[in-house]
């Protein structure tokens, strides 16, 4: 037996082995899916701080290289040892990338907190003054038809009846097991928040580890490529990483400007047309409008029911000037910015953005789109590379009215020329 035939063997056999192993992991994950779902949920929530470091890292990488590269020019003229020098010059761009996070959580907490405090004490004091509106509008409406009015009218003021009776016995009678409910439900939240302050602040310890350092994993991770992989499979597998970095870098950045730009107009928008909360609303839409296809209608559903409560014509106003921002968005301002970098269609966007957000929640809305683009990118150069190895053409026009290809002369035929 030949060696060609034995490594051809072995290979086989490995194939099969592996096919079978992945079936059966496969079934198993259906079979245990609770078990499987509570193990993944339990991974997430422990690898948490080391995904949320990557992403801050990731996005403040720029920031980082510039502030370290400039401070490094300086430095080097004035300091004899270069070593120093890019100690220093690192410690100013991990100063300076934790200062721009500081600056935009304090900016928005800064544009949020009192918008929405004004926003509650205003419902507040004028919910009576909502009421009545409601009881007018709703005379106006019925004003032909007195039987059906008082029917409406006596609905809402027994339902009013009964939510106050309800606020009155919550808040006035003192009851043990309503008392231990509101206390799990506190105590569970602040959980929750307590944890979720401390991914982020362990995040941000992982993001100075990984700015100061990712040169050096870089380095690694090609060695490893290349120790592990041939040279011309491991010269792929390189070139596609260099894809993903454009992808990703290029896409969520561009969103993120592309958001603040639209931030920006809506702002202005609703200060010329005097909408209720306007900057509240502004960052709403804003922040949403990073999520692709469906982040301004995110945006609209909580501005919209917060203007409602004030005037519903306002609300229709804003709701009109959200569209207009989305069409200018979508055909001016969103193209000029990020251009065709996915070259994706439009089914594709929103099939990712459905499958992303099903898995892994607002941030795999944002990364939806570039992680498919690449997923796209790497199952088309694999059909690519088939189709050239079996002589077919990899144009796709070619197979648009294609019927049948001739084994022999490997020709295309259809049947509009038979």
């Amino acid at each position: 037996m030949k060696d060609n035939d034995v490594k051809r063997y072995i290979c086989l056999g490995l194939t099969a082995v592996c096919v079978i192993a992945v079936c059966i992991v496969f079934w198993y994950c259906i079979q245990e899916w609770k078990t499987v779902s509570a193990f993944l949920g339990r991974l997430r929530g422990i690898a948490a701080p080391i995904i949320y470091g990557s992403i801050l890292a990731y996005l403040l990488a720029p920031v980082y290289n510039r502030v370290t590269g400039a401070g490094l020019r300086v430095l080097s003229g004035r300091l004899k040892s270069r070593k120093h020098a890019e100690v220093i010059a690192r410690a100013v761009g991990t100063a300076a990338s934790l200062a721009v996070i500081f600056v935009v959580i304090a900016g928005l907490l800064q544009l949020i907190i009192p918008q929405v405090v004004d926003s509650i004490m205003g419902f507040q004091a004028a919910f009576p003054t909502y009421l009545q509106n409601l009881y007018s509008w709703i005379q106006k409406l019925l004003a032909d038809n007195s039987e059906i009015e008082q029917i409406v009218i006596g609905n809402i003021q027994t339902a009013v009846s009964l939510f106050d009776g309800w606020l009155e016995q919550a808040f006035t009678r003192f009851d043990m097991n309503r008392l231990v409910e509101f206390l799990t439900g506190v105590s569970s939240s602040l959980f929750l928040l307590f944890n979720f302050v401390k991914n982020w602040l362990i995040g941000l310890i992982v993001m100075v580890y990984m700015l100061n350092i990712k040169d050096r994993l870089i380095t690694q991770a090609k060695k490893i490529v290349y120790g592990c992989l041939s040279i011309r499979l491991a010269n792929h597998v390189i070139s596609e990483m260099r894809l993903v970095h454009r992808m990703f870098g290029g896409f969520i950045i561009g969103k993120i400007l592309d958001s603040l730009i639209i931030g920006i107009l809506c702002f202005i928008g609703t200060s010329i047309l005097h909408t209720p909360y306007a900057l509240l609303v502004s960052v709403i839409v804003g922040v949403t409008n990073v999520i692709p296809f469906f982040g301004p209608f995110i945006g609209a559903i909580p501005s919209g029911i917060l203007v409602l409560l004030v005037s519903p014509v306002q609300c229709a106003v804003l709701l009109l000037w959200i569209l207009i921002l989305q069409q200018i968005d979508g055909n001016i301002i969103g193209p000029k910015i990020l251009g065709n970098s996915t070259g994706l269609a439009s089914f594709w966007v929103l099939f990712s953005i459905l499958i992303f957000g099903g898995l892994f929640g607002f941030v795999g809305m944002i990364i939806a789109v570039p992680g498919f683009a690449v997923i796209y990118d790497l199952v088309k150069k694999a059909v690519n590379y088939s189709l050239r190895r079996k002589q077919l053409s990899v144009n796709t026009e070619d197979y648009r009215r294609l019927d049948y290809i001739d084994e022999e002369k490997k020709t295309y035929v259809s049947r509009e020329n038979e």
